[in-house]
């Protein structure tokens, strides 16, 4: 605790107070440019990994990054999805799994959760996945069978988020566009999943900025 103290102290001499007027006119309101599901895993900082500040992420973390299918009787993750929607005008939402991802790895041994019945509850939520895995990745094993089942978990929670009257609205209108990614905890890289290859590829910078660059430094043919 005493070095979250510490921090806390740091945070309001070092960068709060240099950066007063920002955090005032944050207090005025956000307007966050995506949503981003990420896992609860304290290895993943959505944050740091986008090099966001504070007020340009909507932020909803839970384990396994798993965004429960549409229900009459919706919990917190659904009604965080349709305030970002509806409220923020949020148009593009991220889904982040992760390597070595702890709930994915409890995923595939939900059996063995006997002590943990909210865990292997929760998890029911990604049970598409488990049988996903069970029934083409099976020759898979260890670490490679753990990166597919949060390969395709993030794919599963993609389509769970369809079935929400706000997302299905905002893409039949074409104003809003899902995202799946994969964070690569031992390399820093982020895997984007692109649908007409239907794999995860390394994110490419496309902004005019970058695309400039990257001419300027292409060797001469």
């Amino acid at each position: 605790m005493q070095k979250l103290i510490q921090g806390i102290h740091q945070f309001q001499s070092t960068v709060f107070r240099p950066q007063r007027e920002w955090y005032e006119r944050l207090a005025g309101g956000q307007e966050p440019t995506a949503l981003f599901i990420a896992c609860s895993d304290s290895r993943v900082n959505p944050n740091l990994i986008t090099q966001t500040d504070p007020g340009e992420l909507f932020i909803i973390r839970n384990a396994g990054n798993i965004v429960p299918p549409h229900h009459p009787n919706p919990g917190g993750e659904e009604a965080t999805v349709e305030f970002a929607i509806a409220e923020l005008g949020i148009r593009d939402i991220i889904v982040c799994g992760h390597t070595r991802c702890g709930a994915m790895k409890g995923l595939l041994a939900i059996d063995q959760l006997h002590d943990m019945p909210a865990v292997k509850y929760w998890l029911a939520h990604a049970e598409s996945t488990r049988r996903i895995i069970r029934e083409k990745y099976q020759h898979l094993s260890d670490l490679a069978l753990l990166t597919a089942a949060t390969q395709e978990n993030v794919l599963v929670q993609l389509e769970h988020l369809r079935t929400h009257p706000a997302v299905a609205s905002g893409l039949a209108r074409g104003i809003l566009k899902l995202h799946g990614w994969m964070y690569k905890i031992e390399t820093g890289q982020v895997f984007a999943f692109d649908p007409e290859n239907g794999q995860f590829a390394p994110l490419v910078d496309r902004s005019p900025e970058a695309v400039g660059a990257a001419q300027l430094t292409a060797p001469a043919m």
